[in-house]
């Protein structure tokens, strides 16, 4: 750690670092015992890893990692699993629905697999949580609320919770509907008899021994909510996790700010103190809709990394995260050219610069130095015209003509580009292209840049060819440039919108972009 990185560190803006020095805030001198400062994520196993546990997860690593910067207090990280929740509703994309609606109730990890690989659904569910953060290279510790509610950790944490019972229920039942009130209970006994979570009064019969009483089907039982025999309703459960594990730091999204302010006014009951937190935005779909895992809207972590390496995403998640960011499929090339920009620019950069720009976050400050010398934009256009049959070998033929050198070995980050821009026309751009006939203005000025075109070298510049592209422009008649260059795009490109055509007539060549004004001419 350098004395200029901590300097800058301390007053950086970047969002980041400003959670971080809530922290050092909170700990000026250490936490006490020299116990590491923690980091919490929560992860519900009910469905399969999502694009929001990735934001989640990468945002806390980020804040975490601008901590280091601040101090040499130590840190954790636990990833939560609330896996003894009860199983609400079955999911639409899992096999074997139907053994999954005869455990409607139970907790997840007490309900066999549907997919038959481990010893139940919650397992199941982990086991890809895991498998999903380890893909991204998190630093993180598992923790699952069954092991913790069976193995006795939360015991001490549960006996304050029945300790101040009625206060909890004080904070609680004003936010509930009347008919919610007549049935809450801050803690859910697990029927000895049908294994599900039940949603039931409950009397407190012994705190310190940790004895309760309710009712189950029509028989009063008392039962001990030690060892997995009960959990916590979540927004209380949330508090009792904040207090027993001692946790400093979680961010959550703006639909749980009054969850937020419930849990919090729980864990002070309970004598804990509440976690610094941060709340981002959500991310809305295409038609500015909150996005919504039931609807099915909005756009999938699947779908993103098929047409985006990981470093766009985690750019995308950086940008803004209190302002609400549609989501869809037309976000990602401008998130991966960006993503470059501010890669390129990052060497040159003074350290408050740098630890404002993004990719210090993305790659905690050890930023690869390849360069790209096209951007992913120009590689769409490029592949869009070429056909959707087009292949990596082909592209970098093309490529070839304007990049020196131009190879796999040379350009690693760019193979991997092609590979995603050839998906993305394949999938989202090729559907959407068409050609039109030019008008006569159009005509003509493209006949002109096809004369023009004839008597440059097959090796002019970019820059040579966006100058003869302006000065026709310019001089043809069009009202303005804009109109010269959309144009342009959709007679020979067939799309609204397109790269600077110095740069693309020099990547495609110029007989090709001839051949390209020859068949716009002749559909006219």
């Amino acid at each position: 750690m350098t004395d200029d990185l901590r300097s800058a560190a301390i007053g950086s803006k970047a969002w980041p670092y400003e959670e971080a020095r809530k922290l050092l805030k909170r700990y000026p001198d250490g936490k006490p015992g020299g116990d590491p400062i923690l980091f919490e994520t929560g992860y519900g196993p009910s469905g399969l890893p999502h694009i929001g546990t990735f934001n989640e997860v990468l945002r806390t690593t980020m804040v975490r990692n601008a901590f280091h910067a601040l101090s040499d207090q130590p840190t954790r990280l636990i990833a939560f699993s609330d896996d003894l929740d009860g199983l609400r509703k079955v999911p639409d994309n899992v096999p074997n629905k139907a053994m999954l609606t005869e455990h409607l109730g139970k907790p997840l990890s007490r309900i066999p697999d549907p997919f038959d690989k481990f010893d139940s659904f919650a397992a199941h569910n982990n086991a890809m949580l895991r498998e999903f953060l380890d893909r991204f290279g998190f630093e993180y510790e598992f923790a699952s609320s069954t092991d913790y509610y069976e193995g006795g950790r939360f015991d001490g944490a549960l006996k304050g919770v029945l300790h101040h019972y009625q206060a909890i229920l004080d904070v609680m039942l004003p936010t509930l509907r009347a008919e919610r009130r007549a049935t809450y209970s801050p803690v859910l006994p697990i029927s000895p008899t049908s294994g599900i979570v039940l949603q039931v009064p409950v009397e407190v019969v012994d705190a310190a021994a940790g004895i309760i009483a309710f009712d189950d089907a029509g028989e009063r039982i008392e039962q001990s909510v030690f060892g997995g025999r009960a959990k916590l309703q979540w927004k209380v459960d949330w508090a009792m996790r904040w207090v027993a594990l001692g946790v400093d730091f979680e961010m959550y999204g703006k639909d749980l700010i009054d969850s937020g302010i419930q849990s919090s006014k729980i864990a002070r009951i309970l004598g804990g103190r509440p976690p610094e937190g941060f709340v981002y935005e959500m991310f809305l779909d295409e038609a500015g809709e909150k996005i919504s895992k039931s609807k099915g809207n909005g756009l999938s972590l699947e779908q993103w990394l098929t047409y985006g390496p990981d470093e766009s995403l985690a750019f995308y998640a950086y940008r803004e995260p209190k302002k609400a960011k549609q989501l869809h499929m037309g976000v990602i090339p401008r998130a991966i050219d960006d993503y470059w920009q501010f890669r390129g620019n990052y060497a040159d950069q003074d350290w408050k610069q740098k630890l404002g720009n993004p990719v210090h976050h993305i790659h905690d400050g050890t930023v690869p130095d390849e360069a790209l010398p096209v951007t992913f934009g120009l590689l769409l256009n490029l592949v869009g015209v070429m056909g959707g049959d087009a292949t990596r070998e082909q592209v970098w033929g093309y490529l070839g003509n304007y990049v020196e050198q131009a190879s796999a070995a040379a350009y690693p980050a760019l193979d991997r580009l092609i590979d995603y821009a050839l998906a993305y026309v394949r999938d989202v751009v090729a559907p959407t292209l068409k050609r039109r006939a030019p008008d006569p203005i159009e005509r003509a000025a493209l006949k002109r840049l096809d004369a023009d075109l004839a008597a440059l070298p097959d090796d002019a510049s970019a820059e040579d060819i966006q100058t003869i592209v302006y000065e026709i422009g310019k001089t043809a008649g069009f009202e303005s440039l804009r109109d010269w260059f959309k144009a342009l795009y959709e007679t020979l490109l067939g799309s609204s919108q397109g790269p600077r055509m110095g740069s693309f007539i020099a990547l495609f060549g110029i007989a090709n972009t001839r051949r390209l004004i020859a068949e716009a001419l002749a559909s006219a």
